[in-house]
């Protein structure tokens, strides 16, 4: 007891310890905003590229673990070439998060690999409208529109998706091509 009640009444020890470390910054978040700001300074497609796959990334992200869930089951579906449960999946997204325009990509691709026309292009559509900064949709949106004869509208699409992003060659070599199909030559 005696030995307890000394080392109660007995000056606490301060343990030798290494001096705190200095407060860390915080990793800044780059928005959108910002990244689409360096896509239009970029001055090659390789400058481009880590933009456009950051962007992506940022496409991809719903904000809900079920729908990530699911968009994650319609990515293994398709990596084993089950295309139709990768379709009935797609759906389901589309149906839970009617607003995330990546899960209307998604179904929009899974449709044109399935030569379903008219749910690729409704659901490219809806993209754009949800995300209009989406130059993967607006090009691919653009060929199908021009597939379909509409030369003008292609044109105005390939145009609307160099200037979201200055570095799409396709676009870029489309505008070339309808321009002149389009507007004509002048004289």
């Amino acid at each position: 007891m005696r030995s307890a009640l000394a080392l109660f009444l007995l000056p606490p020890v301060v343990a030798l310890a290494a001096p705190p470390k200095p407060a860390q910054p915080k990793p800044t978040m780059v928005t959108e905003d910002q990244l689409f700001a360096q896509l239009k300074k970029a001055e090659r497609p390789e400058d481009a590229k880590p933009i456009e796959d950051k962007l992506k990334a940022m496409f991809r992200g719903s904000g809900s673990p079920s729908v990530d869930l699911l968009m994650t089951r319609v990515q293994q579906s398709l990596s084993a070439s089950d295309s139709a449960t990768a379709r009935t999946l797609a759906v389901a997204v589309t149906r839970i998060a009617p607003k995330y325009a990546e899960g209307w990509h998604v179904r929009a691709g899974i449709a044109a690999a399935g030569n379903d026309d008219t749910d690729a292009l409704v659901s490219l559509q809806k993209v754009v409208l949800l995300n209009p900064r989406n130059f993967e949709a607006l090009t691919e949106l653009a060929g199908m529109v021009e597939d379909y004869g509409d030369k003008k509208t292609a044109l105005k699409l390939y145009r609307r998706a160099l200037d979201v992003d200055p570095q799409l060659e396709e676009a870029r070599s489309k505008i070339r091509e309808l321009t002149t199909t389009v507007e004509g030559r002048d004289i």
